[in-house]
């Protein structure tokens, strides 16, 4: 599969970013606590226009609440969060939506039934009045659908389809497109390949490279090293809350990175104290 996923996107590397462009996004030693639970104890990070910026983590590593203090679901305890180098302070999801922070989350937040350029619109329909009355204009719903998905490699023939008739890799683009066209600046996503067959994963890095031509910044949430080497720019590697480090691609090698995700050393203590009671 890692092969696939390198094949997929061999030639594709982003174009350098200028060093004064300021970042679509940059935490500086942020903090969260819930009570007495430290959450996030002084993550820093930036993402900037074209680039992937992959963060790592396995479970319990702060990634989740990380991913919701960027999209505005939780306030930081402490330090800097600035979008295009202007501090914020969202209160709520729909302001961080409205400075084009996304979040595609894993369960995507689509209903199978309704059809793909429902669910592509729900909540901002485009409106057709008649008179007193106003309905949803399906036929331009239906078209910047498939113009939309087309953008990033799906052909749509029928938008009016039920999204469940799609595979998980076809509801990743609904849900990428929906948020691309909707302007987002920075597009977070939360483990998109994790429910998917290899076929199907081996779509996703495809996608993440439409995106990131049109000069979009993205964040790719995932515990698959494999995964995150075969389309990351960069990685961030957290651990219990703390960054690790940030690592350029040419910087480290995939089994470097698979290494400080997993706790080398806490590893090597492990085998020792196993091999020791042997």
């Amino acid at each position: 599969m890692a092969a696939t996923m390198q094949t997929a996107v061999a030639g594709t590397a982003a174009p350098p970013v200028a060093a004064t462009t300021a970042p679509l996004i940059e935490v500086r030693d942020i903090t969260k606590q819930f009570g007495p639970v430290v959450a996030l104890a002084g993550v820093s990070l930036t993402v900037r226009a074209g680039e992937v910026m992959c963060l790592l983590g396995d479970n319990g590593a702060g990634k989740s609440t990380l991913i919701k203090t960027l999209s505005g679901c939780h306030r930081p305890s402490g330090g800097e969060y600035l979008v295009e180098g202007r501090p914020v302070a969202f209160a709520s999801p729909r302001e961080a939506l409205d400075a084009g922070i996304a979040t595609v989350y894993q369960d995507l937040a689509m209903i199978p039934l309704l059809s793909i350029s429902r669910n592509f619109f729900m909540g901002r329909e485009p409106v057709r009045k008649f008179g007193p009355f106003a309905f949803m204009d399906m036929a331009t719903a239906d078209r910047v659908a498939r113009e939309e998905m087309a953008r990033i490699g799906i052909d749509v023939r029928d938008a009016s389809q039920a999204v469940g008739t799609l595979s998980g890799g076809e509801r990743q683009c609904v849900a990428i497109a929906r948020a691309v066209y909707f302007g987002a600046k920075v597009l977070i996503l939360d483990e998109p390949t994790s429910a998917l067959g290899v076929a199907q994963t081996s779509m996703v890095p495809k996608y993440i490279h439409q995106v990131r031509q049109r000069g979009l910044g993205v964040i790719f949430i995932t515990h698959n090293v494999r995964h995150a080497y075969a389309v990351g720019n960069r990685f961030t590697v957290l651990n219990r809350g703390r960054t690790l480090g940030t690592f350029d691609k040419a910087e480290i090698d995939i089994d470097a990175l698979q290494q400080l995700m997993a706790g080398d050393k806490e590893l090597q203590d492990l085998s020792m104290e196993l091999g020791g009671t042997v």
